[in-house]
């Protein structure tokens, strides 16, 4: 049986682009192997030369000093507290906004998301010293309010939202109303479970950031209880990072990024299908 030029063609690039991207997968994958390999190495294999990929002598000893030295669980459970409080109110907040321009005309309604759209453009670094002055008044300072309710509504959660719920039909909601629905029960009954979808992107979104939060939480934090975990371990990368307790910064990454690690692979397909939704006509 005779190939065609033409199939052989189309493999060749098929195989070609399967190999790049193998190529690149792997490139990204390798700083996250060296990180788990030296978090189980001894010192002496850490400062060996060349180095290596390959663990001689395994040890937890990192893992149980990260632990002990520090209340790295703590630490884990504040990042968690704020990530699952600020994730849950924005996809309420954010789809309830989304709900009322998409779905509702109120007097400058197309001005007023307009104007949402405006502060995406704006640099959060911009936000940083009104933020702080603004907690400080408030007494918030060091507080889980400070890391919380300013990040309880994202214009881009809103925008999210609003794009998604343009596509439902008018008459489903009318529908609702001749059955005698109010407005929060239509919210409730008939738009939430059918924005399942954008509301998965929206939480994954979103327990993403504020578990990578940095610059805000070094702002308005400023004692060890309260600190999230990208504070721990820039704490940890300054006392154990240039001296023999290299591997329990590798533990303490390790530590900090498997859950979001876990996230990406389980929720991968909502991450591609963000990109789509963003795009939606509106």
């Amino acid at each position: 049986m005779e190939i065609s030029a033409d199939k052989i063609r189309r493999q060749a690039v098929t195989f070609a682009v399967y190999a790049l991207l193998s190529i690149g997968a792997l490139a990204m994958a390798i700083p996250y192997i060296w990180m788990v390999v030296t978090s189980i190495k001894p010192i002496g294999e850490i400062q060996a030369y060349p180095p290596s990929f390959l663990v001689r002598h395994p040890t937890l000893q990192p893992y149980r000093q990260l632990f002990s030295l520090l209340p790295m669980a703590r630490y884990l459970l504040n990042s968690l507290l704020v990530a699952a409080i600020v994730t849950l109110a924005n996809v309420f907040f954010c789809s309830l906004a989304g709900y009322a321009f998409a779905k509702h005309k109120f007097f400058g309604r197309d001005k007023i998301f307009l104007l949402l759209l405006c502060t995406m453009m704006i640099p959060y670094q911009v936000n940083l010293i009104p933020g702080f002055i603004i907690m400080k008044t408030f007494g918030w300072l060091n507080t889980f309010f400070a890391l919380i309710i300013p990040n309880m509504a994202m214009a881009f959660g809103v925008f999210l939202c609003r794009q998604y719920i343009t596509s439902i039909p008018d008459d489903l909601l009318d529908a609702a109303r001749i059955d005698g629905c109010g407005e929060f029960a239509i919210y409730r009954l008939v738009i939430l479970p059918l924005i399942k979808p954008v509301l998965a992107v929206l939480a994954i979104f979103t327990f993403l950031s504020q578990w990578n939060s940095f610059v805000w939480p070094l702002v308005v934090i400023h004692t060890s209880a309260m600190r999230t975990v990208p504070l721990a371990l820039s704490v940890l990368n300054s006392q154990f990072g240039f001296g023999a307790d290299f591997a329990m910064v590798m533990a303490g990454t390790t530590v900090v990024t498997l859950p979001v690690l876990f996230v990406f692979i389980f929720f991968q397909k909502y991450f591609i299908k963000g990109i789509a939704l963003t795009g939606l006509k509106g």
